[in-house]
């Protein structure tokens, strides 16, 4: 199969933020149509002024099936999705767009789940929006699980240096440290593994963060690290798989950016996603805009391809025109190298 030839459903994401922009963006990318054939799921009327906004030279085919699309470049093919706009403005949280987002990815799912597309590529929703509109999930990690009623999963974020995957994500810091058990510190170690290997990388080098400061110090500082981190390490070793750890977590991202680890195991949302956004976020203060956002956000463990932008709706700037979809462009690229590695 040519590249091209893969078919990537890519959501719009909320329409009161970025998600519309960047995707017009993309789509007006000669360089996305080359590696891969994009179908937008969303709003027809919404990507009309996105497309309006952003200047770019796109013409919009509205479809129902994924077989009427043009996949052309030039040609933006959106599966419509009806909806009530009258209550949609940029950088207002609504039940409107919250709805809208939501159904755009259970579409998505849809679509992949029946084999009409290879993957799916999903642009930033606002969790507030879509529990206003009563769909009551904590990201789009968690939709997906529902929705492929997939058990065992986990969130994969990925750069050049740093990949790094949790052990919990989406709940209070307390109830993350309940949840650091031997069973799903291994499962996430092992779905770490399998999905390095399919990115391109051979002989992945897992390093695994400890829970507590210093990794426990020897239990002075908390015993999670010896009874169930450090047995869920060694099963994963017994294994065959290449991993290492618990690593203190301040000195594991430090020896991951240097090289020392081709991906790493966090223990709860924050943890990993500090270091991973301290990396790919570059913040321009003079002109109060972000200069960079890289970074992949990967579902592990479906039975269908998910990746996506790993930042949010930016209502700051949403309307504006300026926001950057390099950060689609680097999804979209995952996404075909996930389905090539399958």
């Amino acid at each position: 199969m040519k590249n091209n030839s893969i078919i990537l459903a890519v959501t719009m994401g909320d329409p009161a933020g970025i998600g519309p922009e960047i995707a017009a963006k993309a789509f007006a990318d000669k360089s996305v149509f080359e590696k891969c054939s994009p179908i937008l799921i969303g709003n027809a009327e919404v990507m009309e002024k996105a497309i309006q906004l952003t200047g770019v030279d796109l013409k919009l085919n509205p479809v129902t099936k994924v077989e009427d699309a043009k996949f052309e470049f030039g040609t933006m093919d959106v599966f419509h999705i009806p909806a009530d706009l009258e209550k949609i403005q940029h950088s207002v949280v609504s039940a409107e767009a919250g709805d809208l987002a939501f159904k755009a990815v259970r579409k998505a799912i849809e679509l992949a789940m029946d084999g009409k597309v290879d993957g799916t590529v999903t642009g930033p929703i606002h969790k507030e929006a879509i529990n206003k509109a009563g769909h009551h999930f904590s990201g789009h990690t968690e939709i997906y699980a529902h929705f492929t009623n997939t058990e065992k999963f986990t969130m994969l974020l990925a750069d050049d240096k740093i990949k790094v995957t949790h052990v919990s994500t989406h709940v209070s810091l307390r109830e993350a440290c309940d949840r650091v058990k031997k069973d799903r510190v291994f499962d996430v170690i092992r779905l770490t593994n399998d999905a390095l290997k399919r990115i391109g990388i051979q002989n992945p080098r897992i390093g695994v963060a400890g829970l507590n400061p210093h990794a426990g110090d020897g239990g002075l500082f908390g015993t999670e690290e010896t009874e169930e981190i450090l047995p869920a390490v060694e099963k994963a070793k017994a294994a065959g798989i290449d991993a290492a750890g618990p690593y203190p977590p301040d000195t594991l991202f430090s020896l991951a950016n240097g090289g020392s680890f081709d991906g790493c195991v966090a223990m709860y949302h924050d943890q990993g996603h500090i270091p991973f956004k301290l990396v790919g976020f570059i913040w321009d203060e003079e002109k109060q805009a972000m200069k960079s956002v890289k970074g992949v956000n990967i579902t592990l463990g479906l039975p269908i391809i998910r990746t996506s932008v790993d930042h949010g709706t930016a209502f700051e700037i949403a309307g504006k025109g300026i926001a950057s979809h390099d950060a689609l462009v680097y999804a979209i690229d995952y996404a075909i190298k996930l389905h090539e590695n399958q």
